[in-house]
């Protein structure tokens, strides 16, 4: 079958419109003979008829396999080159106490960027020691409270910030470890990455200046260096831009031991996942091989030994493992006029949209769906999946072939939204944020309660006077 001249030229026309990509789809994700998509042995129709919907659905034995795999990936790969690794789970991606204990149980820190993000992780039940504190403006109170609750590792992103964690922990009698962040001059995306002698961005202290900042920290008491961290970019493939970052900040490593111990090396996340059938992200095995070679070669060049290696994944853990479920609204063919003569895209409007994922609005991020209530003998045709905002940027997922005939009422289930979804929903148009729900071994339960337009208006003070 001929594509559509409107769709982009990586968007194959399926064969059936009612395959799950593989790769794209949580692990436990399958069409039933029935026709209903069920995730963990629970039926989608099951849980919109629990829970309404838009609604967020957590793989939780996919989480839980994703962390165990990475972690053992990188002891893994770096027992082999005579160090060890530590692995700390980006909580930015998606935060929730439950998420904190599943990755907890796989033996992952927790990695936060915020004073909510730190409760969130204490709340969780995770030793504050396995706990590292990001921020590139984190305030006087935000470092307090990390400092007070012991957390492992706090990374100074300025120099400004030096006297400040200082200050906290002197005040809290205690000798607070902190990380250097490092402006590397790697920028790394899917598979291309650009190294440069400067950054121009808001995070971290260059190359040059890192020096006279660590020696500032060790003339400290309150503080106790323990290494550098970097962080090159999100949604990366391959391992080429991570093996240039580690041979760089492996050069300022080396520099730096003159002055004292450097016990590790954080070389940050950013591993990529499939989100459409054109994705394929390098499995993290080799990510972690890959960055282990490169550790190995530049530690044999300088001369010195393999810090404890440190990373940060969220994306690569949670993502897959999310699935966002709507009911269809209104569909409606539009014609437009292309080169090749006039083509039709069908829009269909679901009951979320960029309240629930904001990212094909931010970034025109590209996602898959399928209808998840039924299969269809009909022919695939060119959608996109559009939300109920007052936006025309409010697009779902931007371009999709679902079956001709979908319509109001169906189920559309959007996968590997695990990652930003929930953690960046907005109440935009008074729309309450969706519960998110774990499913396991054919059972579901609310890990995070969904809002309701009662809650909405107890927050305005005019409403609740």
């Amino acid at each position: 079958m001929s594509g559509n001249p409107l769709a982009p030229e990586w968007l194959r026309v399926p064969e059936d419109a009612n395959d799950l990509a593989p790769g794209v789809w949580s692990q436990h994700a399958v069409r039933t003979a029935d026709g209903v998509i069920a995730i963990a042995g629970v039926p989608v129709t099951e849980l919109a008829a629990t829970y309404g919907t838009p609604l967020y659905i957590v793989d939780e034995a996919d989480v839980r396999d994703r962390a165990a795999t990475t972690k053992l990936a990188f002891d893994t790969a770096m027992r082999a080159i005579g160090t060890s690794a530590k692995v700390y789970y980006a909580g930015k991606a998606f935060l929730s106490t439950e998420v904190v204990r599943w990755v907890d149980a796989a033996g992952l820190g927790v990695d936060v960027a915020s004073e909510g993000e730190l409760a969130v992780a204490l709340a969780g039940g995770i030793d504050p020691a396995r706990i590292g504190v990001h921020g590139n403006n984190k305030s006087p109170r935000q470092i307090a409270r990390a400092v007070e609750a012991g957390v492992g590792a706090i990374v100074i992103d300025s120099a400004i910030e030096v006297e400040r964690v200082a200050a906290a922990a002197a005040s809290a009698g205690k000798v607070q470890r902190v990380r250097l962040r490092i402006n590397s001059g790697v920028h790394a995306s899917t598979h291309e990455y650009l190294a440069t002698a400067h950054e121009d961005q808001k995070f971290g202290v260059t190359v040059a200046d890192a020096p006279g900042i660590v020696a500032a920290i060790r003339g400290l008491p309150s503080l106790e260096f323990i290494g550098l961290h970097s962080h090159i970019g999100s949604q990366i493939f391959e391992a080429h831009g991570f093996a240039e970052a580690a041979r760089r900040l492996l050069e300022l490593h080396a520099s730096l031991l003159a002055g004292g111990p450097v016990p590790e090396l954080n070389l940050g996340g950013g591993f990529g996942i499939a989100y459409t059938s054109a994705d394929a992200p390098m499995p993290i095995e080799r990510i972690a091989e890959g960055m282990a070679a490169a550790l190995a070669a530049a530690a044999a060049e300088l001369g010195i030994d393999v810090p404890v290696i440190a990373v940060e994944p969220g994306r690569s853990i949670v993502g897959r493992a999310g699935t966002t479920l709507y009911t269809v609204g209104t569909v409606k063919a539009v014609t437009v006029e292309t080169a090749a003569g006039p083509a039709v895209r069908k829009y269909v409007s679901v009951d979320g949209g960029m309240s629930d994922n904001v990212r094909p609005a931010l970034y025109h991020a590209a996602y898959s769906a399928r209808v998840a209530s039924r299969v269809s003998a009909d022919h695939p045709a060119l959608a996109r999946v559009a939300g109920m905002h007052c936006e025309s940027g409010d697009i779902v997922v931007r371009d999709e072939y679902l079956p001709m005939d979908v319509g109001p009422g169906d189920l559309l289930a959007v996968p590997a939204t695990g990652a930003y979804g929930w953690a960046m929903a907005s109440n935009y148009n008074w729309v309450p944020r969706p519960a998110v729900v774990a499913v396991r071994d054919g059972a579901a339960r609310v890990i995070v309660r969904g809002e309701t337009i009662e809650d909405l208006l107890a927050r305005d003070a005019g409403a609740a006077g």
